[in-house]
C-alpha cells in the first residue's frame, strides 16, 4: 500500500484552491512602469555621484527627481487604469532601493553625518515589513501602508537630501545647516523605528485573529 504524503497533499490542496497568477503581459508596457524603471536608472546615476563625490547639489537634485517619480508613476497608475502586475513588483523594489541604496552609500562618507548603524535600522525595518507585507497579502489579507510609513518615507527622503547637500562646500561650514541636518537623520530613525513597531503589532493582531 502507497504510503501518502499529508504535508503535499495540504500543499497540492492550497495550490488547487488559490486564485491564478495574474499575467505580465503587453500591458505592463505602459508610461507608469517606464518611470519606475527610470527611477531605477536615476538611482544607478545617484549611487555612482556619490561614489565619485562629485557635485554633491547635483546629486541631490538626481536624488529628488527620482523620489518624485514615485508618486508620478502611482498617480498615472491609479488615474487612468493602468495598475499591472509588473507594476506592484517593480514599484516597491524601486523604492527600497533608491533609499537603502543612498544611505549604504552615504555611510561611506563620513561628512553625510549617516552612521552604519542609521542605515542598518533603514535596512532591517524595510526588509522586515516588507516580507511581513508579502506574507500576510498572500494570504488575503489587507497590509497595506499606514501614516506612520507615509511619513517615515518623506523623513528618509529629506534625510538623504540633506545629507547630500551638506557634504557641499557652501553648506557645510554652515552650523545651523548642519544641525537641521542630524535633526532631520534622527527624526528620521525615530519615525522608522516607530513605523516597524507599528507595522509589527499590526501583523501580530492578524496573526493572532
Amino acid at each position: 500500500m502507497p504510503v501518502t504524503d499529508p504535508t503535499a497533499e495540504t500543499t497540492n490542496a492550497v495550490i488547487a484552491s488559490a486564485p491564478p497568477l495574474p499575467r505580465i503581459d503587453r500591458r505592463s508596457l505602459n508610461v507608469p512602469n517606464f518611470i519606475t524603471l527610470a527611477r531605477l536608472v536615476l538611482a544607478v546615476v545617484l549611487f555612482a555621484m556619490i561614489s565619485l563625490g562629485s557635485s554633491w547639489i547635483a546629486a541631490a537634485a538626481v536624488f529628488v527627481i527620482a523620489a518624485a517619480t514615485d508618486a508620478l508613476d502611482g498617480f498615472i497608475a491609479r488615474r487612468y487604469g493602468l495598475v499591472t502586475t509588473l507594476g506592484r513588483i517593480l514599484d516597491p523594489f524601486a523604492d527600497k532601493i533608491i533609499i537603502c541604496g543612498a544611505f549604504l552609500f552615504l555611510v561611506a562618507k563620513p561628512e553625510s553625518g549617516v552612521n552604519s548603524w542609521m542605515a542598518l535600522i533603514v535596512f532591517g525595518r524595510e526588509m522586515f515589513v516588507t516580507s511581513l507585507r508579502a506574507f500576510l497579502e498572500q494570504h488575503g489579507r489587507d497590509f497595506s501602508a499606514v501614516w506612520s510609513g507615509k511619513i517615515k518615507m518623506v523623513l528618509q527622503c529629506m534625510a538623504v537630501t540633506g545629507s547630500l547637500l551638506s557634504m557641499d562646500s557652501r553648506f557645510a561650514a554652515v552650523s545651523p545647516l548642519i544641525l537641521a541636518r542630524n535633526i532631520v537623520l534622527w527624526a528620521t530613525v525615530a519615525v522608522t523605528v516607530y513605523s516597524g513597531v507599528e507595522y509589527t503589532y499590526r501583523a501580530y493582531r492578524m496573526l493572532r485573529a
